[in-house]
């Protein structure tokens, strides 16, 4: 039988954390991406629909909403089941609806924001949380959170009228399916 010194053993768990560290990073940017392309989608089509129908608009993010939280909620449980791994904690979805909750209280209720602001708070809210997460969880979360923040906030400040929505459906709705297509990479 060999044995092996305290710093061979020392550098052999090293190696076994790292791989650990990796592991969970690839795990938990497979499910992120899973999530970032299904949001991606439906904010695009959320903004597209929301330009041909400006009138419809709380019915068109409503349902974007509904359909994103179910379609997170579905990705979280079968990753759970078909990995083993608690990926889907009933706490997440308390986050979600307090985080949720949070921004209703201030965009609709103290903040009385218009259309064009709401076009601008939900999405740099949301990044804001993405950029937060990503200083636990990797890179690609701050990467993708600055970068939708600041291209929402161009927009802003430089489309004008309904073009906005359509720039949002690019920078927000293609931005977090370009985010999950490069996280899938990473």
């Amino acid at each position: 039988m060999t044995s092996i010194d305290a710093k061979e053993a020392a550098s052999a768990l090293s190696d076994i954390a790292s791989i650990a560290h990796r592991v969970r990073q690839s795990t938990t940017y497979h499910i992120a991406s899973l999530m970032l392309i299904l949001w991606g989608v439906l904010v695009f089509a959320g903004n597209v629909v929301n330009y041909l129908w400006p009138r419809h608009g709380a019915y068109v993010w409503i349902a974007v909403n509904v359909l994103g939280f179910a379609g997170s909620c579905a990705i979280g449980a079968f990753e759970s089941r078909r990995t083993k791994l608690l990926s889907f904690d009933p706490r997440s979805v308390a986050a979600f609806v307090l985080f949720f909750a949070f921004g209703v209280l201030w965009s609709v209720g103290l903040g009385h924001f218009g259309p064009r602001q709401l076009g601008v708070f939900w999405p740099t809210y949301f990044m804001m949380i993405y950029t937060i997460v990503g200083l636990w969880v990797g890179a690609a979360f701050v990467a993708i959170g600055l970068g939708i923040t600041a291209l929402t906030l161009i927009g802003y400040f430089l489309v004008d009228g309904a073009a906005f929505l359509l720039w949002m459906a690019v920078v927000n709705g293609g931005g977090l399916i370009l985010g999950g297509l490069w996280m899938r990479r990473s």
